[in-house]
């Protein structure tokens, strides 16, 4: 499935119709899921549409939970009756076995046809022609629910690509921000580890100089946030790039909120300085917010 758009996985729709002396409904309403769980219900003796409804929902939805509903129902008609004669003979049989006796009165027809049984209501039924002409009526209602289901979800799917934008840009701004602070200019980061040297070499005295070489090098390592900055950016990059490219991408826009997650913990762990750890916490507020939206995308 293709498209340029992202989808939420949250809509609801409803269609109702008519064919002959049925009238039915479609009913259908999704929610978030990992994948596609379809839970489908259909009256009695609707298999066949049922098998070819699953079908059309699960080409058309790629994730979310999916509750869909047909109710259908026949206009009442008057039955035919049928009198069943087997039954009937069977009864007349069994009275000419009993003994004549005075005090009975002979078996009148009305009181014979009132025995359960003996005359049926035969419901109307439908011919192959017309049930045919019903299935195909209640696919096609099923095709106009879904094409209002997608409505609804690609509307409120735009509203969060629009909220999701906003959140990208603002860590794109944050990172950029803390690329920036003085703490990470050159001269500070050699005036901080010249300290941090001098505190090792009071704290130590007679320290191999070789072992304080190795252990100044774990500490300007330790404090260098290059690369969490160098995969946030990025990060933001290929997320701006699944919201332009729509169609499913909610897996791997919360594959990437993770990683955003991952990336922005490892900073606020490695910041010495305040100004880092304000960014980094605000870092972690936006990348919350992002996860917790990326969520209710297809």
């Amino acid at each position: 499935m293709t498209a340029s758009f992202v989808a939420s996985m949250t809509g609801f729709a409803r269609a109702r119709g008519s064919h002959g002396p049925w009238s039915y409904a479609w009913e259908l309403k999704t929610v978030n899921a990992k994948g596609l769980d379809l839970r489908l219900r259909v009256p009695p003796n609707f298999d066949a549409v049922e098998i070819k409804a699953r079908a059309a929902i699960s080409a058309r939805l790629a994730r979310g939970s999916v509750f869909g509903n047909l109710t259908a129902k026949r206009a009442e008609e008057e039955g035919s009756a049928r009198i069943n004669r087997p039954a009937l003979d069977r009864l007349l049989a069994a009275l000419d076995d009993l003994p004549q006796l005075a005090s009975l009165r002979p078996a009148s027809l009305d009181g014979l046809l009132a025995i359960r049984g003996v005359v049926e209501i035969v419901e109307p039924e439908d011919d192959e022609a017309q049930r045919a002409g019903l299935e195909k009526n209640l696919l096609g209602a099923l095709d106009e629910t879904l094409d209002a289901l997608l409505a609804s979800r690609r509307a409120e799917g735009a509203a969060l690509t629009a909220v999701l934008r906003e959140r990208l840009t603002r860590i794109g701004a944050l990172t950029a921000q803390a690329d920036a602070l003085p703490a990470r200019q050159p001269e500070a980061v050699r005036q901080r580890l010249a300290q941090q040297v001098a505190r090792l070499l009071e704290s130590a005295e007679g320290l191999d100089p070789a072992r304080l070489h190795q252990e100044a090098v774990l500490l300007a390592v330790k404090a260098d946030i290059r690369e969490e900055l160098d995969r946030l950016a990025a990060h933001v990059a290929s997320a701006q790039k699944l919201l332009a490219e729509g169609g499913p991408v909610g897996r791997r826009l919360d594959f990437l909120a993770q990683e955003f997650s991952r990336e922005t913990n490892t900073l606020c762990a490695k910041s010495n300085d305040p100004a880092l750890t304000e960014i980094g916490l605000e870092l972690k507020i936006e990348v919350e917010q992002l996860r917790e939206q990326v969520q209710n995308i297809e």
